[in-house]
């Protein structure tokens, strides 16, 4: 079945990121920005990872696009698409990439959900959680696009089950 690890706003800890990486041998890595690393950090190693606001290796992009077997993913911190306001310039951006699953971050605020036929996740934050007092990331498996499930962790491996989301994008 395939997986995707999705991480965001690590802010500069290594160890939140080495911690979850041992935890879970998962092929498909996603980091959403404000990692506050350099973009070539053996702990970044695997990831598509795309720059935040708070990054200052100029070598990050801003977005990247990648196809996981048969969904397509667009990833962006969110700071250029004012996801503190609305998620809908975002998803759009994503649509006009043919993408089914949005990642971004900029919040801190673990969430999924199903907008039309698309799937945005945020994970939240690793390290500085707002709204919850968990630090969270989530992992995304798929069996097939009516089969899909969105778990969300807490750094020290706990499940946040009512985060979680299970849905369809057919």
């Amino acid at each position: 079945m395939p997986s995707v690890l999705i991480v965001s706003d690590s802010h500069g800890s290594k160890e939140e990121l080495e911690v979850i990486n041992k935890r879970h041998d998962i092929e498909h890595k996603i980091h959403c920005g404000d990692s506050e690393l350099e973009m070539d950090d053996p702990v970044l190693e695997g990831f598509i990872k795309v720059i935040g606001n708070c990054d200052s290796d100029a070598r990050f992009p801003e977005e990247q696009v990648s196809t996981m077997d048969d969904l397509t993913f667009f990833v962006a911190h969110g700071h250029l698409h004012q996801v503190k306001s609305n998620p809908l310039s975002i998803a759009y951006r994503a649509e006009e990439n043919h993408a089914q699953v949005v990642c971004f971050g900029h919040t801190h605020i673990a969430g999924a959900e199903k907008v039309g036929n698309q799937l945005l996740i945020n994970p939240g934050s690793v390290l500085l959680p707002r709204t919850r007092p968990e630090q969270t990331y989530a992992i995304m498996e798929w069996k097939t696009l009516d089969n899909i499930e969105i778990h969300f962790y807490t750094v020290t491996g706990e499940l946040v089950e009512d985060l979680s989301l299970k849905t369809s994008l057919q």
